[in-house]
C-alpha cells in the first residue's frame, strides 16, 4: 500500500513537495526526514522517463513516503505503465469532463471496477505472491485518481468531474488555467478568482480534498484557509535555487 489514497481520505492538512529533477537514491529519505507527507512526482514537464520513475518510486517506498505521479498524458498506455511500476496515485493533466474522468477511472481499476490490464508479482505489488482476487481488490482500494483542473473546460465541468465515483481528489493547475482563461499568470484577475472559487465549491460539495502547488508557506496557509488541504510546497529545482541564492547573497554580504 502506497498511502496516498489514505491521505486523500484524511480530511485535514497534508503537506508535500514535488520532484522534477533529482533522480537520486536519497531523495525519499531526504524529503521524509524534512517532514514531507507526500511527494508529487512529475513526468509531464520534467523529462523523467519510465525507468527513472521506477527508481524514484522505489526510493520513496524505502522511506515510506506516499507518492502521486503525473504521467506524460491521460493516454491509457501511460496510465497502465505508471501504475504497473508502483505509483500509488495518478494526477491526470487537463481533465476536461466527467466522461473522460470515468474513462480514466476505468483504466485505473481492475475488474470488476474497471478494465486495467493485469500483471501481478511485479513492481506495483512489490513482487509478492498471493491470491489474484485479493490483489486486484487491494489495488482497486488503494489506488488514487486525482483530477487536475487546469482548463476553462475543466472548470465548466468541475462539479460533474468531482462527482465521478473513483475520482478521489481535485487539483488546481494554476499556470495552465490562467493561460486557458486568456490571462497568463494573472492570478488576481477576477476570472481566475471566479474559476478558483468554482473549483473549491465543487470539492466541498462532493467532499473531495483539493490540492495545488504553492511557492511560499504564507501562500500555502492562505490556500489552506480557502479549502485546499493537499499543499505541495514548491519542488526540488526551485527550493535548491532559492536556498543557494539566499545563501550566496548572505555569504557575499558577510564578506564585504
Amino acid at each position: 500500500m502506497n498511502g496516498f489514497k489514505a491521505l486523500c481520505n484524511a480530511g485535514h492538512l497534508r503537506v508535500g513537495t514535488s520532484v522534477f529533477e533529482f533522480d537520486t537514491p536519497g531523495i525519499g529519505h531526504l524529503l521524509k526526514s524534512a517532514g514531507s507527507e507526500f511527494v508529487f512526482l512529475d513526468m509531464e514537464h520534467s523529462g523523467i522517463g519510465i525507468d527513472a520513475m521506477k527508481r524514484l518510486l522505489r526510493y520513496c517506498e524505502a522511506a515510506n513516503l506516499p507518492t502521486v505521479v503525473r504521467p506524460p498524458s491521460r493516454a491509457t498506455h501511460h496510465i497502465a505503465r505508471v501504475l504497473d511500476i508502483g505509483a500509488g496515485g495518478l494526477i491526470l493533466p487537463m481533465m476536461p469532463n466527467a466522461e473522460e474522468a470515468r474513462r480514466i477511472v476505468n483504466d485505473m481499476k481492475y475488474v470488476p471496477a474497471g478494465s486495467r490490464g493485469v500483471a501481478l508479482g511485479i513492481a506495483h505489488d512489490r513482487y509478492t505472491t498471493g491470491a489474484v482476487t485479493d490483489k486486484l481488490a487491494a489495488a482497486n482500494a488503494d489506488t488514487a485518481c486525482v483530477a487536475l483542473i487546469e482548463t476553462a473546460e475543466g472548470v465548466n465541468n468541475v462539479d460533474e468531474i468531482a462527482a465521478v465515483d473513483g475520482v478521489d481528489a481535485l487539483w488546481l493547475g494554476h499556470f495552465d488555467l490562467s493561460c486557458s482563461l486568456g490571462i497568463p499568470g494573472q492570478f488576481e484577475h477576477p476570472d481566475f478568482v471566479a474559476a478558483t472559487d468554482r473549483i473549491v465549491a465543487a470539492a466541498k460539495r462532493q467532499n473531495k480534498p483539493l490540492g495545488r502547488v504553492v511557492n511560499t508557506p504564507d501562500e500555502g496557509a492562505s490556500f489552506y484557509r480557502q479549502g485546499f488541504s493537499l499543499i505541495c510546497y514548491s519542488g526540488d529545482v526551485w527550493l535548491l535555487q532559492a536556498a543557494l541564492s539566499e545563501g550566496f547573497a548572505a555569504l557575499k554580504a558577510a564578506c564585504e
